[in-house]
């Protein structure tokens, strides 16, 4: 099939399957919930199919898998307009690859969230969406959300935002959470136990800040200082100063860029011996850049493996004769979950005990599952820093049969 048929398929919202999910097979621990997973209580449960729902010709006969998308497809903003079509293509790309004919996608546009978000999504279950894949922004999630759970159609959505997560709403996304979790855990696996933060006053780092705080609690560490400062490379060094005196074996950086390559020197400078001392971070060191500053050689964060999505980047490539954005990933595995799911009765196979299977789910980028708030845990490597590329010192797990990462 030529990429203009592809495209042109794809245009009249068709069907997909998937290729990239597969469930373990194996029996699971047991699940951290003292019941089942029950779903959202809905008033008006969308349980069965409707004449007035949309149907293509062409589809096998029976009911198809209506599956609703929401991206910002007419954001006022190029980058997310750029970003919305990027996530589309990985969608199709993930429909293709599957290969069910009975599964239906059908858009609807996002745009600059909220208002627009809850209309596209009343627009979808009126269509006949049994489950909704998106929206992007946090605020588009929180619109979306009361009008699936009153239908009991499920939200697989790809905001950050820890806050719009569960009763019906399952986040895709990678969470700062997961991050901090392996990063930690790690470092006190190899004998580091006194903890330093250097935390930027921003929303990111509010997060990351509570995720390392609870990571340090799990592990039985000790936080031995914690510094916050505003994010610019000029604000960083009476706070690494005192991060430089507390005595801590470890130190937690969640930030990148520009201003990372200023803590680190910084840190040095004020007689932080490198040898002794272990900087962590988190997916926000992923930078070619930084892997070069001396002062971060040999620190650890955690990442999906190197190179985990090449096989979907070079699928995409092919198809489309681009890179992928950076999130397109996420909506291939939404639908790719999508297909694994769409067995069994209409209306009734989008269940939260599917939906959390504890085994876990196999996406581009790793292994996810869904814990019962709604947000997602992960597969996680941890990379030590290397001027020729990072180095996997903890590879990322392949099943969430064992503990420990």
């Amino acid at each position: 099939m030529t990429l203009r048929s592809l495209s042109r398929l794809c245009a009249i919202a068709l069907a997909v399957a998937i290729a990239g999910c597969t469930a373990r097979p194996a029996p699971p621990p047991p699940p951290p919930m003292v019941a089942a997973p029950q779903a959202p209580i809905a008033a008006n449960p969308l349980d069965r199919d409707m004449p007035t729902y949309l149907r293509l010709p062409g589809l096998p006969q029976g009911t198809p898998v209506r599956v609703g998308v929401i991206l910002p497809f007419s954001s006022t903003a190029p980058a997310t307009r750029a970003l919305a079509a990027s996530m589309m293509k990985a969608a199709q790309l993930a429909m293709f690859d599957a290969g069910n004919p009975r599964i239906l996608l059908m858009t609807a546009d996002e745009g600059n969230g909220g208002a627009g978000a809850a209309k596209a999504a009343q627009q979808l279950l009126n269509q006949g969406a049994e489950v909704i894949v998106g929206p992007l922004f946090g605020a588009s999630v929180s619109a979306v959300a009361p009008i699936a759970r009153d239908r009991a159609v499920p939200v697989l959505a790809f905001s950050t935002e820890r806050t719009v997560a569960g009763n019906g709403v399952y986040l895709l996304s990678f969470l700062p959470r997961n991050e901090v979790r392996r990063v930690v855990s790690y470092a006190v696996s190899r004998g580091h136990r006194q903890f330093a933060a250097l935390v930027p006053q921003t929303a990111y780092g509010d997060v990351a800040q509570a995720a390392f705080q609870e990571s340090v609690a799990a592990n039985k560490g000790n936080i031995v200082s914690m510094e916050r400062f505003a994010p610019n490379a000029a604000a960083v060094a009476a706070p690494a100063a005192a991060i430089a005196k507390s005595g801590a074996d470890a130190v937690f950086i969640p930030q990148g860029g520009t201003i990372l390559r200023a803590i680190g020197p910084t840190l040095s400078q004020d007689g932080m011996a490198r040898g002794k001392v272990k900087l962590l971070g988190t997916g926000l060191w992923e930078e070619a850049a930084l892997a070069r500053e001396p002062s971060l050689q040999g620190a650890w964060y955690a990442a999906p493996s190197p190179n985990a999505d090449a096989d979907f980047v070079g699928k995409y490539r092919n198809a489309f004769g681009a890179e992928p954005a950076s999130l397109a990933n996420l909506a291939y595995d939404a639908v790719s979950l999508v297909a694994l799911l769409s067995q069994g009765e209409a209306y009734h196979r989008f269940t939260p005990a599917a939906l959390m299977d504890p085994n876990g789910f196999s996406g581009v980028s790793g292994i996810f599952r869904f814990a019962a708030d709604g947000t997602s845990e992960r597969g996680l490597a941890v990379l030590e820093m290397n001027a020729n590329g990072p180095v996997v010192v903890s590879p990322a797990p392949t099943t969430f049969l064992r503990p420990g990462f």
